[in-house]
């Protein structure tokens, strides 16, 4: 009640004094420390096991102090903000990380280091011929993973919550090719074909929602031209899919989430990302330059047998300077396209008959929907 005011006003104090001397408010704070360090080791000699939070904090509000008299106002509340919220929420944090697996805790420091520590450090300009620009390639990554990045954490907080519906919606945000495939697979178990018909549809519905959330963080232009088309798309795929999943089946027993998501920051899977994209955008200037937009479209459609993104966010990057829009549009709904009906032959194949039939019609007609804008592109 009394030490830690005292500490915090000496180190007011000796900031005011020194004025722009750094060396008095250092040598004030290596006194505290001195006087914590007894303090400590006092406390040693009479346990057997003694933290040294009080020490942190005295030596926490001694520069709040002197942040204050420097006028430092936001690093100075931030910091007596935050080391309250970890003072008085010692037994919900010592829970929380009772229950969270050490491999989420890595999962998280993963994220942290694509984010935080390599974005930062990489030059913001164009080198070569290709106009490569490293930040915004990591940046496209740093996108990509945090969408997949968030849903993967609320698959792990409604683990064993909810029915195929939900895991159709959490799963597209995710990955609508791998949802389609694992919930094909346990059709070909569960006999209910309009349930799992539906959550596949549903799943590539929510692909158009995060197709059209990463072309508004990276190219509005290219957005604005079809983000429209992609909410319709998501609209009437989501509604469709789930109005399908409502139709009655041989067996209506419950059937409950089994997928578990993998991690999807994994450090190789990150860097091999950047280098497709790379691969994408160089791809895309050179056909271009030498195929015009017929070429724009064959390559589109061949990539929407693989994973789109790399190539979507390409797009985003040579629409407006190598590439017109209106091409790049195009391209981008092809490919979507293109996804749309390789996931169907995906479920044809690995699902009972009748889901098989039902996912390849509904994924078939969705492929179709999403052409339809070609016509005034």
């Amino acid at each position: 009640m009394r030490t830690f005011p005292l500490i915090g006003l000496i180190g007011y104090s000796i900031a005011l004094l020194s004025g722009t001397q750094l060396l008095p408010v250092t040598i004030g704070f290596l006194v505290v420390g001195g006087f914590l360090l007894l303090s400590y080791w006092h406390k040693l000699a009479c346990a057997e096991a003694a933290g040294v939070t009080t020490e942190m904090s005295a030596l926490a509000t001694y520069l709040v102090g002197a942040l204050i008299y420097y006028e430092h106002m936001w690093i100075a509340t931030a910091l007596v903000v935050a080391s309250l919220l970890l003072l008085e929420l010692k037994p919900v944090l010592e829970k929380l990380a009772a229950k969270a697996a050490p491999q989420e805790i890595l999962t998280f420091a993963k994220f942290m280091l694509l984010t935080a520590v390599i974005l930062p450090a990489l030059p913001n300009q164009q080198f070569g011929r290709f106009h490569i620009n490293p930040f915004k390639t990591w940046l496209v990554v740093v996108a990509v993973s945090a969408v997949s990045y968030g849903s993967y954490v609320l698959q792990k907080v409604t683990k064993q919550r909810g029915g195929v519906v939900l895991a159709a919606l959490l799963g597209g945000a995710y990955s609508s090719t791998v949802t389609t495939v694992v919930m094909s697979r346990r059709a070909a178990r569960e006999e209910r074909p309009h349930l799992f018909a539906g959550g596949i549809l549903m799943a590539s519905g929510v692909m158009y929602l995060r197709l059209a959330a990463l072309l508004a963080l990276f190219n509005r232009q290219l957005a604005a031209t079809i983000a429209p088309a992609c909410l319709v798309l998501a609209g009437l795929a989501m509604l469709t899919g789930f109005l399908w999943s409502r139709r009655p089946d041989a067996i209506a027993s419950d059937v409950k989430r089994e997928f578990e998501p993998n991690n999807p920051l994994e450090l190789l899977a990150a860097f091999f990302f950047a280098f497709f994209f790379l691969v994408m955008i160089i791809a895309t200037q050179l056909t271009v330059t030498y195929l015009g937009k017929a070429g724009v479209d064959v390559l589109a459609a061949i990539m929407g047998v693989t994973d789109v993104d790399p190539f979507i966010m390409g797009m985003t990057q040579a629409a407006g300077s190598i590439t017109p829009v209106k091409v790049a549009a195009g391209a981008v709904l092809i490919a979507a396209s293109s996804n749309n009906l390789i996931k169907g032959i995906y479920s044809f194949s690995l699902a009972d008959r009748k889901t098989g039939v039902q996912s390849l019609s509904l994924l078939a007609g969705l492929a179709a929907a999403g052409l339809a804008p070609l016509l005034w592109l």
